[in-house]
């Protein structure tokens, strides 16, 4: 799932993958923290994930999916008042994508796309054409199903990089961009078992983005800080507690004191968690909370207007999703 305000009412909205079907769900927000009921959209089959992006430049999100049945991509455009126009699908360069980020990658102003094409191994990148077509696609070589992909300048080249966890090995992946657009090879740094979902964020406040993934398979969420120039430290890891199969996270100021803090979902348990940071890119022990959901995807935003951040998670045990309201 993710959030933005797709209609243009300045309040946060909520826009869902159907996972077992094939469609994405709009619930508009009304703005004390309630949603209405969904209004759905057709997709490929089994879509995994969404991202909300302007790519067509007129100033309103549209939606990119990965359909990970169909081997395709869908790109829905905005048209202008929340609603959205028929889907427009795009190969993705092999089987299974999984996830997709959106991002400039080649500096020409318009947002590209970058797939972790989990059955082929690589990651694929779609270049706009400054319309919001996607004509051009080019595939890197990674190793061990790439599950989920992000991107965000770790090297302070003004270009973005790829971070890409590989859920079929003990590692993340990071792919510079060459500063046209396209990227070098791969480099691994190990994770624990099962590395699931990635967040690009500056959690020691060095202006440097470091990497947070969360290794569903070991009940544990690792850092890796930014060593300055897109290298990395080693993984350290904090525990969320046995068998509770972490498995989607973020990052946000979550206690108000200008650091961010670590947000988990835990599949197996129905809760959310927090780790707070305590400062120096180290973070406490978890604290949980019951969630309503087994959460399968998660975003921290604030939906009652109190400007504190709130929880939102989506569960497929329920098909629904669980607001929790920050205190």
């Amino acid at each position: 799932m993710a959030m933005a305000d797709v209609n243009g009412d300045n309040k946060l909205d909520i826009v869902v993958v159907n996972n077992d079907g094939t469609s994405v769900g709009i619930l508009l927000g009304v703005g004390d923290g309630t949603f209405g009921s969904q209004t759905t959209y057709p997709t490929g089959d089994s879509p995994t994930q969404v991202v909300i992006a302007d790519v067509n430049g007129d100033n309103h999100p549209d939606l990119v999916v990965p359909n990970s049945s169909v081997n395709n991509i869908s790109v829905l455009l905005n048209s202008g008042s929340g609603t959205f126009l028929p889907q427009v699908s795009y190969a993705c360069g092999g089987n299974g994508p999984q996830s997709v980020a959106v991002i400039d990658v080649n500096g020409d102003n318009n947002r590209d796309i970058i797939i972790a094409v989990s059955g082929a191994n690589n990651v694929t990148v779609l270049l706009n054409s400054g319309s919001g077509t996607f004509p051009s696609l080019t595939s890197y070589t990674t190793v061990n199903a790439p599950y989920f992909v992000a991107a965000a300048d770790l090297n302070n080249d003004n270009y973005p990089d790829i971070v890409v966890a590989l859920s079929g090995a003990t590692n993340i992946g990071v792919l510079l961009n060459a500063g046209n657009g396209t990227f070098l090879a791969i480099t691994t740094y190990t994770t624990s078992t099962g590395p699931w979902r990635i967040t690009l964020a500056d959690v020691n406040i060095d202006t440097q983005p470091d990497i947070v993934v969360v290794n569903r398979d070991s009940a544990n969420i690792g850092v890796f800080l930014n060593a300055g120039s897109g290298t990395f430290s080693g993984q350290t890891t904090y525990t969320t507690g046995s068998s509770t199969f972490p498995n989607t996270l973020a990052v946000a100021d979550m206690n108000s004191d200008n650091l961010p803090d670590i947000v988990v979902g835990l599949q197996s348990t129905s809760k959310i968690g927090i780790l707070l940071n305590a400062g120096s890119g180290t973070f406490g022990a978890i604290t949980v909370y019951t969630a309503g959901v087994s959460p399968e995807g998660m975003a921290v935003a604030d939906v009652n207007g109190d400007s504190k951040p709130d929880v939102i998670a989506s569960g497929n045990n329920v098909n629904s999703v669980s607001v929790l309201l920050h205190c």
